[in-house]
């Protein structure tokens, strides 16, 4: 059969469409330059006071905090509000030792001062058998100790010792040790001679650390409000 739709004619050319409208465009005329003299203005004016503002700020900063003319009053006030929020995280403990109760070994034996948990103030710590104070974070720590002996001991100089355990399950060591000296033979009943036996010193605790104070007769303690105190601080 012979392919009669193949042609190397080119294709007729598509014939007008009727009822069609020739767009005329009009050029519109150009904005007057008179009018937007004010606009560059404004603009120019708007980055001009931008710029001395800018370099005004600049140099108060400059001459306020590099040249040391902030007032003593605003950095005093500052550094106070920042020590004060830093202090009310910080954990601490402020221990008052009271008697051992009926429980407890006599009073003529060595042992542990008992912490008198009710009138004691704890921060961020804990304590474990009213005996031992509980680190609860780590840290450089100021441990402090006072305690005033009423009655002296023939055979041993009077001595207060911090106790350290790294848990409840470990051996306790000795890392502050305090003296003081009672003579027995000046003071009376009415008028009893004592003696105080006062340390402090920074410690590198771990949590989960515990302290304690040991003496060696407790029956000596002097247990009245504010004789005997135990605490810790957090640096």
């Amino acid at each position: 059969m012979i392919n009669t739709y193949q042609t190397s004619l080119a294709p007729p050319p598509v014939p007008p469409r009727l009822h069609r409208s020739d767009r005329v465009l009009i050029p519109t005329p150009l904005p007057s330059q008179g009018h937007s003299k004010p606009l560059i203005r404004f603009l120019v004016g708007v980055v001009v006071l931008h710029l001395v503002l800018s370099v005004t700020g600049f140099i108060y900063l400059y001459q306020t905090f590099n040249m040391g003319k902030l007032p003593a009053s605003a950095v005093q006030a500052a550094l106070l509000a920042s020590e004060k929020q830093e202090t009310f995280h910080r954990p601490l403990a402020h221990v008052v030792v009271q008697k051992q109760s009926a429980k407890e070994p006599q009073e003529s034996q060595a042992g542990y001062l008992q912490l008198d948990t009710s009138h004691s103030v704890f921060k961020e710590t804990n304590y474990y058998h009213e005996n031992w104070l509980t680190i609860q974070q780590s840290g450089f720590y100021y441990v402090y100790s006072k305690v005033t002996f009423s009655k002296g001991d023939s055979k041993l100089p009077l001595a207060s010792l911090i106790k350290l355990r790294t848990n409840e399950n470990e051996k306790e060591k000795t890392v502050m040790k305090a003296y003081c000296n009672l003579n027995s033979h000046h003071g009376s009943t009415e008028i009893p001679h004592m003696c105080s036996a006062t340390q402090g010193q920074v410690i590198t605790l771990v949590k989960g650390n515990q302290l304690s104070v040991w003496v060696q007769n407790l029956s000596l303690v002097d247990y009245e409000e504010g004789a005997t105190v135990f605490g810790i601080y957090k640096l």
